[in-house]
């Protein structure tokens, strides 16, 4: 077997498991490095608290980093909470005779409030380790502190990441979180380069404890095995972005990000696959149903937790077709990536309802809508007359613009269950279907396709 690249960290122990050593050792073995520590300080921490801190000394410290290097080949390392002067003194050297990528978190104040790092221990910080970063990741209060610039602006950001460079790192990521917008923008600057923003949709939740740590840790990964600066930062950066948006509820106070998230969404691939089989076998054996599939075909498609773009999203590869005979068919196996249109609709709705996990496109016919009227099913309707120039038909990115923008325009989107395209010039008119789970999905089909038949006996 291949060795896995070696990802040293020299931080503080979190004893909640939330932040520090611990979730750079998880972030590290879930992005596929292998994770060697340094510990500078245990912590007694919940996540609500930090009631107590005890480190050891600077001269344990240190020799763990030298037992470290003696015996493990390091691909790259990162250094967060280092607490104290005498550490930083006695650990800067040895950093400065490695051979491998260094990110610098300077972790001054927790995410509950607690110093991290002491008062004295500031200026050994910028004079000692700044200088042998490859990359200083500090958010906008540590920068602020470093350089003495207060950032409200743009510009501001620019000023203080000059400083910065000035004190020695090669490069800086002034991280964005702090800010109040609706992205989370990070400015990667470098010496005798543009800014460039690294940008990703802002996450709403409270579990961003341990965000810094786990995003230097990402990024210390990518480096150690061989990607570019700007390509470890945009992975880091998806990989917080999606364990933020997988994070949940833990303890009293603000819980951390889920570190798992790929893992658990790779694991629910075999059971989407499974279950898009079953279901396409029972549709077409269900009465009625051929009567709404689209000339084009029907399809179905299943959405991935925290799904990100159509990779994420398995539909029936050639759809659900009706034969010549009129029999319905479910044409090719179940696929992630396969439809592109019903993927983007139901990708598009996600954004504003993330519990949104099926959609189903069917045939927008008289007999239908009188059905969805009757069951007061909440539609938002697509608006194919204002769409603009550079929204095209190919590849689903009408839908992704046009049911994202029918969705916030109606007036509950909390409430509404399906998506129609009116149709135009070569576009038949359909309706897709909107679902939390494969069960879900079946049921309201069925109540829809009872609704038509007593439609029909009325």
């Amino acid at each position: 077997m291949t060795r896995p690249p070696s990802i040293l960290t020299i931080a503080g122990s979190d004893s909640g498991g939330g932040a520090g050593i611990q979730a750079d050792l998880k972030t590290i073995s879930m992005l596929g490095g292998y994770g060697a520590s340094v510990i500078t300080a245990l912590t007694a921490q919940n996540t609500g608290a930090v009631t107590g801190i005890q480190a050891p000394s600077a001269r344990f410290v240190a020799l763990q980093l030298t037992t470290v290097l003696d015996d493990i080949p390091i691909d790259a390392a990162k250094t967060g909470m280092l607490f104290s002067g005498p550490i930083i003194k006695a650990i800067a050297p040895i950093l400065a005779e490695g051979r491998f990528p260094l990110v610098v978190d300077p972790v001054c104040v927790s995410t509950s409030g607690a110093k991290l790092l002491k008062d004295e221990a500031v200026e050994a910080m910028m004079d000692l380790i700044f200088p042998l970063a490859d990359l200083l990741t500090p958010n906008r209060p540590e920068a602020e502190l470093f350089t003495g610039v207060t950032i409200r602006s743009r510009d501001d950001v620019f000023r203080a990441a000059r400083l910065l460079l000035g004190m020695g790192p090669k490069a800086v990521l002034i991280k964005g979180g702090h800010a109040d917008s609706l992205a989370v923008t990070d400015w990667y600057v470098a010496a005798g380069a543009e800014p460039m923003p690294f940008m990703q949709q802002r996450v709403d939740t409270g579990c961003t404890h341990g965000t810094g740590c786990t995003l230097s840790a990402a990024i210390a990964t990518g480096l150690g095995q061989g990607l570019a600066m700007d390509a470890a930062i945009l992975r880091a950066q998806k990989y917080l972005n999606l364990a933020l948006r997988a994070a949940y509820p833990l303890g009293q106070g603000g819980g951390p990000p889920n570190h798992l998230a790929p893992w658990l969404k790779e694991r629910a691939r075999a059971g989407i696959l499974s279950g898009l089989d079953r279901l396409g076998r029972r549709l077409v054996a269900l009465p009625g149903l051929v009567s709404l599939v689209p000339r084009a075909g029907a399809n179905v498609a299943v959405a991935l937790p925290h799904a990100d773009d159509d990779c994420d999203v398995a539909a029936f590869a050639c759809g659900i077709v009706r034969s010549r005979r009129g029999a319905l068919v479910v044409a090719g196996c179940p696929a992630f990536g396969a439809s592109a249109r019903t993927s983007a609709t139901l990708l598009a709705c996600g954004r504003l309802r993330p519990e949104t996990g099926c959609a189903m496109t069917l045939a927008l016919t008289r007999p239908l809508r009188a059905a969805l009227e009757r069951l007061d099913v909440s539609v938002a309707w697509m608006d194919r007359e204002h769409k603009p120039e550079y929204v095209g038909e190919d590849d689903g990115r009408f839908e992704s613009w046009a049911a994202f923008e029918a969705m916030r325009g109606h007036s509950d989107p909390a409430s509404v269950q399906a998506v129609a395209d009116p149709g135009g010039f070569g576009c038949e008119p359909v309706v897709r279907l909107l679902a939390r789970d494969i069960p879900s999905l079946e049921a309201a089909l069925c109540r829809i396709i009872d609704q038509m038949g007593s439609g029909e006996d009325d």
